[in-house]
């Protein structure tokens, strides 16, 4: 479509549109060209249409936005992330709704790992080779802190969500914020010396360290080696929540526990209150039932005891005097009673037993004991 300009006088003058879409046209004489340069800030939709990222020249700075039709993007495979750099083959265009700028691409090559995925990836295998990341480190999440540390930037968002996640969740929480720089050439050392700041605070049981989503120079200071020894070395357990679930700085491997996002931090840190006191009438109705089944079986138990005893005396009464009558028995048949009892005698003289008919001699009194009795007589 050609451009015209509306005439004032001898004046010429173009609409904003008409000023846009000639610029537009004018760039689609330049040549396609090859632009080096680090991603960052990937953006991709499933409703999307194009794939968006910015170049940047770490030298200085310098950025560019790009956009390319996500089939191309997809057929490429490359798995791109933040922070590589990379040749990307297009040409310039402009937006005309908004007069932007703009590389067109239509063609991406990996060119290696940019500079600062370079410098992070040499930092993580040397953290890695100390230790700094061994699963041995990570110590438990205490069950109910006395008081939860959050560090966190001004920004409303991260501090929001864990503030509201945790006092929704359990009221009595008592949290102390220490907000700082989250981005930015200072920020590392303002974090490290907030966690510190917080730590030395008395009863703080746990530290949440969170900031909201970025993009992958935003999230750098996270991965600062200060940071990152700061947090192996802290005296309390550390929750990271840095950034969104994608993102990975260095010191969520450095931290006890690692939530992706800050509300789930708050999930990790302190229990739901409404579950604590389910579990807990659960467990009431479980010892009122387990009382009542201890008391019922006791119940039965003494029930069968105390028949028991109440049928114990006659029995052993009854079988004491069987027992006492076999004895009688056995006393009655060896008695010499029983003898008598048979038609013998004993015959004493002067109350000694007559064994032998020499040892009486005539006319010695002498007692004769029969069954019934005794009586005296006399020997001829």
């Amino acid at each position: 479509m050609k451009v015209e300009a509306q005439l004032y006088g001898d004046r010429r003058v173009f609409t904003v549109s008409a000023f846009n879409r000639g610029v537009a046209q004018w760039l689609t004489r330049l040549p396609t060209v090859w632009v080096e340069g680090e991603l960052t800030e990937l953006r991709r939709q499933q409703a999307w249409a194009s794939v968006f990222f910015t170049l940047k020249d770490p030298a200085d700075g310098a950025c560019v936005p790009c956009a390319m039709p996500r089939g191309q993007f997809d057929a490429l495979r490359l798995g791109l992330e933040n922070g590589e750099r990379v040749h990307v083959y297009g040409r310039p265009e402009l937006w005309e709704a908004k007069a932007e700028l703009r590389l067109r691409a239509l063609s991406i090559e990996r060119f290696g790992l940019g500079e600062h995925l370079a410098a992070l990836e040499s930092l993580k295998r040397r953290l890695a080779a100390e230790g700094l990341f061994e699963a041995s480190r990570k110590r438990p999440l205490p069950r109910f802190p006395r008081r939860i540390g959050l560090v966190t930037g001004n920004d409303a968002a991260a501090k929001r969500d864990v503030v509201t996640a945790v006092t929704t969740r359990y009221p009595p929480a008592r949290l102390l914020v220490a907000e700082t720089l989250v981005q930015g050439a200072r920020a590392a050392a303002a974090i490290v010396e907030a966690l510190r700041a917080v730590c030395a605070e008395p009863e703080v049981d746990v530290v949440v360290l969170a900031r909201g989503g970025g993009s992958f120079e935003d999230l750098l200071p996270f991965s600062d080696e200060r940071l990152v020894r700061a947090v192996a070395a802290c005296p309390v357990p550390v929750v990271s929540a840095v950034g969104h679930e994608q993102d990975a700085p260095l010191c969520d491997l450095a931290a006890d526990a690692r939530a992706s996002t800050p509300t789930a931090a708050a999930r990790l840190v302190v229990p739901d209150l409404d579950e604590l006191r389910a579990r807990l009438d659960r467990a009431r109705d479980g010892l009122g039932r387990g009382a009542r089944l201890t008391l019922e079986r006791h119940r039965e138990r003494l029930g069968r005891t105390h028949e028991r005893l109440r049928r114990a005396p006659p029995l052993l009464l009854e079988r004491r005097r069987a027992a006492l009558e076999r004895a009688g028995a056995r006393l009655r048949a060896l008695s010499p009673r029983a003898t008598l009892g048979r038609g013998y005698a004993i015959v004493r003289r002067d109350g000694t037993l007559v064994r032998a008919a020499g040892a009486v001699a005539a006319g010695d009194a002498i007692t004769v004991e029969v069954a019934d009795g005794s009586f005296a007589a006399r020997v001829e």
